[in-house]
């Protein structure tokens, strides 16, 4: 599972973006430049498949839809910072 969500090269990203509150697709386009459409729904696709985040669809015109961390995915996030701090120190020490 890490290997292909953490294989595309917006994934890390995209979840930095989403725990920072960017949580609409539109808003994560424009905040990533040369992520298409394409390719974040894609990952976003991946994402709500493996249970990392719910998408929420509101019933309004034009429609709206978010993307929230479920409670695997909030997990997932800490194993995540932890790798990031193992990166870190890594690089410190060589």
């Amino acid at each position: 599972m890490l290997e292909y969500i953490v294989g595309c090269k917006w994934s890390m990203r995209i979840l930095g973006l989403i725990q920072e509150g960017v949580d609409r697709p539109g808003a994560i386009t424009r905040s990533l430049d040369g992520l298409t459409t394409k390719v974040l729904n894609a990952c976003l696709h991946k994402m709500v498949d493996f249970d990392i985040l719910e998408r929420i669809a509101f019933p309004e015109v034009p429609p709206r839809v978010e993307y929230k961390f479920t409670q695997f995915g909030l997990l997932f996030l800490e194993i995540l910072d932890k790798v990031r701090e193992l990166e870190k120190k890594r690089h410190i020490s060589s």
